[in-house]
């Protein structure tokens, strides 16, 4: 059984037991999400697809870690004109174990 989940702009196909890495969601270490914007479920055969999402589907998951991900570095400059600009950031990111796919 597999689902497709959208959380922080971005898709996600999920199964129990897998562990994701999405943009920060508010909660601690230990606190348990349920992620209700599913786009399809797949149980064996049967395929569910939402328009836009599954009415009564949901995607329970468990916060592992709340850490920022790698350094991802800016650089722009214009040839031959001296400019020069550096910037760099670090994403703050959650990390999720999926615990289970539930549909009405």
């Amino acid at each position: 059984m597999y689902a497709v989940i959208t959380t922080g702009n971005r898709q996600y196909r999920v199964s129990p037991g897998d562990t994701i890495h999405v943009e920060k969601l508010a909660g601690t270490v230990g606190d348990t999400v349920a992620l209700t914007s599913v786009q399809l479920v797949s149980s064996g055969a049967a395929v569910t697809v939402g328009a836009p999402t599954v009415a009564g589907a949901r995607v329970e998951a468990q916060i592992v870690a709340q850490k920022r991900g790698p350094k991802i570095i800016i650089f722009k400059h214009r040839r031959r004109k001296g400019y020069r600009r550096k910037q760099g950031h670090r994403q703050s990111l959650t990390s999720l174990r999926i615990t289970g796919i539930h549909t009405e």
